[in-house]
This record gives C-alpha cells, sequence and structure tokens, in this order.
C-alpha cells in the first residue's frame, strides 16, 4: 500500500519537468545551494548540467544557444551574486532579441525582509532588461511560471524572462495532483504573424516599380529561420542585398545578389530601401544614413520598433519570413517583378565594391611585422569553410572582421549585438559547439575581449569541445585608445586602456589546449590548420599592429 510520498514533487522537479517541456536539452549554471534541487530535476529529465567558471558566462551561453538552436536557451544560477554576476548575459540577450530563461536562487520566503544570506530585490532588477521578472509564489505554481516566461520569451520580438525561486519554494513538495504541469506544445502559440496584406501588396507594388532598390536583411530574418524567403525575394525580383548581425551568411559570397562594402553608396543612391528585422539605432545611424528621397519601407516582429527614430513610408509587423514570402507572391509575375531592368544598378553598385576591395588590397595583402589586422581577417575569412561558425568578440580588431569576414551559410556569424559586450565569445563557443557539434567554430577575440570570460577555456576543454580561437592582440583596449588619442591628444592616449604582453597561446596550453603564437604573416595560414587539425580547444596568439585602427573605429561619432 501507497505511503502517498511517491504522488509529491519538489519546486527543482516541476521545474525541470516545464523545461523538458519546452524542449530545452541544456542548462548554463554555477552552482548555489539555493538552486541545487532543479539539478536533480534535471538529472531525472535527462536535461544536461553544464557548469561554467562564472554566471555570466552561463547567461551568455544560454543566449548562444538560442541563437544557434532557434529554441529557449536556461541559464540557472544562486540567489544575490550569482543572479547579479548574469545581469550582463541578460542585458546583452534584451538588445539582441534573444530568447532565454534566467533563473535565479533566492532567500527562503519564511525568511522574507529579514537579511538571509544574498538576499537581493531580483526581479525589481531585472524587470527593466527582461520582458518578463516574477518570483514563484508557491511551489505549486513552479512548473506554471515556467511554462509562463517562455510564453512571454516569444511576445513580439523576442528576448529573455526571469524567474526567482525562494529556496523554500523550491524545495518543498507538493502533491502532483496540486501542480500544474504545462503539456509540451499546449500553453503557447505561434507567433508568425504574417503582417497586414493590404501593407504587402504595396510593398509589392513599390518593388515593381522601383528603379533602384535595396534591401537590408537584419537578424530576425535568421531569428524566425526566414532565410530561404529572403534569398527568394532577393532573386527572383533581383534585389541587392546588405546583411548585419545574424542575417550575415543569408547569400553566400559571390553571389551575385550579395552586396557588403557598397551599402552607403546604395543607400544614398536608392530610390526604394527596404529594411528587415533591424531598428534604426546607432548602426544605422538612427535613420539618418539612409536618402531622404527615398521610400523607405520597414519590417519588424516588434510594432515598436518600425517608424521609431525615422519616419518611414511604409512598416509592416510580423514574421519577416512570412511577408517576404508574401511579397515575393504578390510581385512575381506582375511586369517580371521589375527584376529586368535591374541589371544596371547591381552593375554600379558591384563597381563601387570593387574599388573599396581595390582600395584595402594593399592592407589585406600586407606582410609587415607586427601583423596588421586586415592581414589577420583576410586570412581568417580565407580559412572559414561553408560549415565554419564564426564567433566575433572584441572592439577594433572584430570591427576590422566585419568588413572583411563572411560567413559562407545562414547562422554561421555571431557577434554580441547592439549593446556591444565583450566577452560573449567563449561563452558563444560553449554553446555553439554543443549545439552544434557537427560545426566547426572559429572565433577571433581581442585581448582586452578573451580577458573578460577567458577563464572558461577551461570548460571547453573539461567537455572536450574543440574550436579554432585567435587573439588579436595588440595588448591595448585599442578601440578606446584611440578615442582618447583623437579626443585629448597622444600625450594622454594611454590612460587606462594599456594591457600587458600576455602570451595567450601558452595560457591556452597551461588549460589543457593547443596554443601557438604568431609574429609573422605569413604564418598565419598554417597556425590556423594546425588548431583545427589539433582536436582541441586553441589559441594563436597573433601579434598585430597596435597602431592600426579600423576605419568604423575611427568613423564611430563618440570621438568626434
Amino acid at each position: 500500500m501507497s505511503d502517498g510520498t511517491s504522488d509529491l514533487i519538489s519546486g527543482g522537479h516541476l521545474v525541470a519537468k516545464a523545461l523538458k517541456a519546452e524542449g530545452v536539452e541544456v542548462i548554463y549554471t554555477l552552482c548555489g545551494g539555493h538552486i541545487i534541487d532543479i539539478y536533480d530535476g534535471c538529472v531525472d529529465e535527462g536535461i544536461e548540467v553544464v557548469d561554467v567558471r562564472h554566471e555570466q558566462v552561463a547567461a551568455h551561453a544560454a543566449d548562444g544557444y538560442a541563437r544557434i538552436t532557434g529554441k529557449p536557451g536556461v541559464a540557472v544560477v544562486t540567489a544575490g551574486p550569482g543572479t547579479t554576476d548574469a545581469v550582463t548575459g541578460v542585458a546583452n540577450a534584451f538588445r539582441a532579441e534573444s530568447p532565454m530563461l534566467l533563473i535565479g536562487g533566492q532567500g527562503a520566503h519564511s525568511q522574507h525582509k529579514m537579511g538571509s544570506l544574498q538576499d537581493l530585490p531580483h526581479v525589481d532588477m531585472m524587470t527593466p532588461i527582461t520582458k518578463f521578472a516574477a518570483t514563484v509564489p508557491d511551489t505549486a505554481r513552479a512548473a506554471d511560471l515556467v511554462s509562463m516566461a517562455f510564453r512571454e520569451c516569444y511576445n513580439g520580438a523576442p528576448g529573455p524572462s526571469f524567474l526567482e525561486i525562494p529556496r523554500d519554494i523550491l524545495d518543498a513538495k507538493v502533491p502532483l495532483t496540486k501542480a500544474r504541469i504545462p503539456k509540451a506544445g499546449a500553453y503557447r502559440a505561434s507567433t508568425r504573424s504574417l503582417g497586414d496584406p493590404a501593407a504587402i501588396e504595396k510593398l509589392a507594388d513599390l518593388l515593381i516599380h522601383a528603379e533602384k532598390p535595396a534591401i537590408l536583411i537584419g537578424s530576425q530574418v535568421w531569428t524566425v529561420r526566414g532565410t530561404d524567403a529572403a534569398i527568394e525575394l532577393v532573386r527572383t525580383l533581383n534585389v541587392p542585398a546588405y546583411m548585419n548581425g545574424a542575417g550575415r551568411g543569408t547569400l553566400p559570397p559571390g553571389d551575385p545578389h550579395h552586396f557588403q562594402l557598397s551599402r552607403r553608396y546604395a543607400f544614398t543612391e536608392a530610390d526604394l530601401i527596404i529594411i528587415v528585422g533591424t531598428p534604426f539605432d546607432f548602426r544605422m545611424g538612427y535613420g539618418k544614413r539612409l536618402s531622404p528621397t527615398a521610400t523607405v519601407v520597414q519590417i519588424d516582429l516588434d510594432y515598436r520598433t518600425v517608424g521609431k527614430n525615422r519616419d518611414i513610408d511604409l512598416g509592416i509587423v510580423g514574421d519577416p519570413g512570412l511577408i517576404l514570402a508574401s511579397v515575393t507572391e504578390a510581385a512575381s509575375g506582375r511586369l517580371n517583378g521589375g527584376a529586368g531592368r535591374r541589371k544596371e544598378w547591381l552593375d554600379e553598385l558591384r563597381a563601387v565594391e570593387a574599388k573599396a576591395i581595390e582600395k584595402r588590397l594593399p592592407q589585406l595583402r600586407s606582410d609587415a611585422s607586427p601583423i596588421h589586422p586586415y592581414r589577420l581577417v583576410s586570412e581568417i575569412n580565407d580559412f572559414l569553410t561553408e560549415d565554419s561558425i564564426y564567433v566575433g568578440d572584441g572592439g577594433d580588431i572584430v570591427t576590422f572582421s566585419g568588413q572583411v569576414v563572411q560567413p559562407k551559410s545562414p547562422g554561421h556569424w555571431m557577434d554580441p549585438g547592439p549593446l556591444g559586450t565583450l566577452g560573449v565569445g567563449i561563452p558563444f563557443v560553449l554553446a555553439a559547439k554543443q549545439a552544434r557539434p557537427d560545426k566547426e567554430v572559429v572565433a577571433l577575440f581581442g585581448d582586452g575581449a578573451f580577458s573578460l570570460t577567458g577563464w572558461d577555456f577551461e570548460t571547453l576543454v573539461r567537455y572536450n569541445l574543440p574550436f579554432v580561437g585567435i587573439v588579436g592582440n595588440n595588448s591595448s583596449m585599442n578601440q578606446i585608445r584611440y578615442g582618447q588619442a583623437a579626443k585629448y591628444g597622444l600625450e594622454r592616449e594611454r590612460v587606462g586602456n594599456t594591457l600587458g604582453d600576455v602570451h595567450y597561446d601558452k595560457f591556452a596550453q597551461m588549460l589543457g589546449g593547443y596554443g601557438e603564437e604568431v609574429r609573422d604573416p605569413a604564418d598565419i595560414g598554417p597556425a590556423l590548420r594546425r588548431a583545427r587539425e589539433s582536436g582541441l580547444p586553441s589559441l594563436i596568439n597573433v601579434w598585430v599592429d597596435p597602431d592600426a585602427y579600423a576605419p568604423g573605429t575611427m568613423n564611430q561619432t563618440m570621438y568626434k
């Protein structure tokens, strides 16, 4: 006869069941006494528990996992400093529109306002940087609140949610009959909104009659996995395409509609500009870089983004992939979709691209030592395969790479996003390699950026997750150094931005990985290949010219 205990379930096990219902396969964490019952539940549910060395890494890894898989990432951290350590990762996911859930511990409800260990007002702190933040008030509600948090992650444009769970709520047991446990696939609706049909017809008409259209494919196109729809539109209607953020790689390098270096020219000369899944933020000059005479169309998941900072001629809110597919269908067959008359426009832009490449060619092939950053990123670009996921983590060195490195497939570019957070590199590598073990991961770090989360290189060694890492080492936070020199003169350019000459190759070796130092540009390619062949987490320490600055760094308005 049953004593009834088998019909009881703890808060931590309810959380794990809700994670399982969402399809979560892994949580990223740094252990703490407040949260260990979640671990116990995850073991029972077959969810992997990956332990890292800093909670910021756990949060960034959850963000990265969401970007790679399209499923929400999850980080679990303890109360107080555990949760505050994760704030930067949550904030980065918020600005990057990445769906992740952070679960934080909290002191027992029974000790509320008594000054319990690591007690802080977590929900108050997290509310401004999440789409949803709440405390689980009762053990029976634990799984219910988890499903609610996931649902809010997908309200409009995706983003992070936060739940804090008091220790006594998490550890307590309740009868299964009293707990609401969400059923997989039954607690949230499809978010694939088509948008206003009349607006889609209008955009199709604009495209048909445009002489010089241009489209910017932003991160949301990858978020909704709308890559095929974007490709079909630009090829069917013969539209030059520019890509940013996670939208990079939508078209492969060499595609006749793939453009990169002529964007400013195109946005000045175009008569129709379509901005897809990218806000008019600092990356877009707040919309001021678009021709004032062009017809401007903005497509976005978030109503609040459309028309923000700049007037538009047409705004469409909904799933970018569905919208682009519908526009292509509406335009096809009508005057050839306007495609036939655009050859001269594409030739014009291709000439601008060729001129920009020719101007940069001497630096891309430079044999100078210290190594010019353009030579380094050119070698990295040549090294990438169709299966290489590229991760950029840094300031000036990654700004160089943004002009040269071209991922060869969709979903193969990862950068922090608009928050510009340094330190995402190692956690993004961790997430990418775990989620896609079949893919090669190549990461470029600034030496300053690597220093922020670099100790979790050991986590990659511990979990046997090989990748090819490159540190562009100029012993400086060089993007800031340039700004200080520009504003205050050379005599004050080195205040607060100079780092030691660290041999990151030896750091990698110390932790059990592969490390190699490069001072001659001719050695970059062979070193990258040896790192690939090592089958280990690796760091190639490349000494780059500290007095070379990326054009994007020199053009930043904050330094003018």
